[in-house]
């Protein structure tokens, strides 16, 4: 069985570094992308709905870079700051109801209470 487990775990970790690549891969096609639309920011400064699209492929860059870290080092500061993004992106570039952003900051505060918590029993554990 020794054989077998050794043998799934170096497969597992050539896809994991494959789908690694793939990330940043399309984060830097994610990057030059960003500004080919946008005439030296004038768009961004004349429309708010431009700079609202904007803003989106920005935190998609940003959520694809914490979702490439999350995939290189698993932890679960990166899995809690990868949602803490993901929840932030939500709120700020969608059209959002005053409830769903009393739901978003409640979220995003029990995820970094979480995340205290994990630092807490963590340091606990070590002594």
């Amino acid at each position: 069985m020794g054989k077998l487990d050794e043998f799934i775990q170096k497969i597992y970790r050539i896809l994991e570094l494959i789908v690694a690549i793939l990330v940043l891969f399309g984060i830097i096609v994610a990057l030059f992308g960003v500004f080919k639309n946008y005439t030296i920011f004038y768009d961004l400064t004349d429309n708010t709905d431009t700079f609202k699209q904007f803003l989106d492929k920005i935190f998609m860059i940003v959520i694809g870079i914490e979702f490439l870290r999350m995939l290189c080092r698993p932890s679960s500061d990166n899995v809690i700051e990868t949602i803490i993004f993901l929840v932030a992106r939500h709120m700020i570039v969608s059209n959002t109801s005053p409830y769903q952003d009393f739901v978003s900051v409640i979220s995003i505060v029990l995820l970094c209470l979480t995340r205290q918590y994990l630092h807490y029993a963590e340091g606990k554990k070590n002594t």
